[in-house]
């Protein structure tokens, strides 16, 4: 691990019910830690911007969540708002319902809606698959895909499906991006251990509630509760 632990972090604000309150203080916990980004619904992006701004933390918006199957062209008007608003990067849930059903074309067609709104301002695009609806094939040929598409990562879940990031899933990814797209580690991570092994696999982001950064940063080697 080439950097400190909260680096590798998208820290998630995503939980619906959440009130305004409770999400500027959840947004400044994420400051604090100084992870990558913050990952906040869209209504939340006024608020991210202004709070993250001079700070080493990003802003990444979902975009399609948490099932994916709206319009592509909706996608890319969504897409076009986010970066508008300030957006540093963009999560995207795919249609996995046309990945399940072989419809490579429409799932390619679906993420390059949103990547060629966010090249022209270099607005890092990442690729939901939700991988525990997924077969392991179906995982390979979406990664491929999303590489047809210009995208900057493939990411596991949305945490708000069946399950999240496992080995298997995981490593089927990174067997098929081939070091042609990066790979994000997402769901149900919520310790250091989790965090690391997924980190020694190969995968380049993580994500996590922001409510496991106590556990996730507290283990890390040089914290204050390191031993």
């Amino acid at each position: 691990m080439e950097k400190p632990i909260e680096r590798y972090l998208d820290a998630a604000v995503l939980y619906p019910e959440l009130e305004q309150e409770p999400t500027r203080a959840a947004i400044r916990a994420v400051v604090d830690y100084q992870c990558k980004t913050v990952c906040i619904r869209p209504c939340d992006i006024d608020t991210a911007v202004a709070m993250c701004r001079e700070t080493p933390t990003g802003v990444c918006v979902v975009l399609g969540f948490p099932h994916g199957c709206g319009l592509s062209r909706v996608k890319a008007c969504e897409a076009q708002a986010y970066i508008d608003a300030g957006a540093d990067e963009i999560d995207m849930v795919v249609n996995y319902g046309y990945v399940r059903s072989g419809a490579w074309d429409l799932v390619r067609a679906d993420i390059e809606a949103v990547t060629s709104r966010a090249r022209n301002r270099t607005v890092p695009v990442k690729v939901i698959l939700e991988t525990s609806e997924l077969s392991q094939k179906q995982i390979g040929r979406a990664v491929e895909c999303a590489i047809d598409a210009r995208a900057d990562y493939v990411k596991t879940s949305t945490g708000f499906a069946s399950g999240g990031a496992t080995v298997e899933a995981v490593q089927t990814m990174l067997d098929a991006a081939r070091g042609r797209i990066a790979v994000k580690a997402s769901g149900g991570i919520r310790d250091f251990a989790q965090a690391r092994a997924y980190i020694d696999m190969g995968v380049t982001r993580l994500g996590a509630g922001y409510t496991s950064l106590a556990a996730i940063c507290a283990g890390a080697p040089g914290s204050a509760n390191d031993y």
